[in-house]
């Protein structure tokens, strides 16, 4: 299974929902890169995707985008390839 990374804020719902699809779809660790404790890395978060909000979501090398964006890769069916490696969004 590839890496999965989020970045996240503490308190962002939209996080907690994307790391209880994710958890749903077997993934049991994410690396978690915490943007409210290290404003340093919202910036290189920025730079990475061009979005300010949290989460971004990637899977391998593969930037899936926020929770909206994870939902939507599942509902047709890119979610679970894309974490076996299988796939890109």
């Amino acid at each position: 299974m590839p890496t999965v990374t989020m970045y996240t804020t503490q308190v962002c719902p939209y996080c907690q929902r994307a790391k209880q699809l994710l958890a749903q779809r077997g993934v049991q660790q994410i690396e978690e890169i915490r943007v409210d404790l290290q404003p340093e890395l919202r910036e290189r978060m920025v730079e990475l995707t061009g979005r300010r909000t949290v989460p971004q979501i990637f899977i391998g090398d593969t930037h899936v985008g926020g929770c909206d964006d994870l939902y939507a890769l599942d509902q047709r069916g890119g979610l679970d390839p894309l974490l076996r490696g299988e796939a890109t969004a």
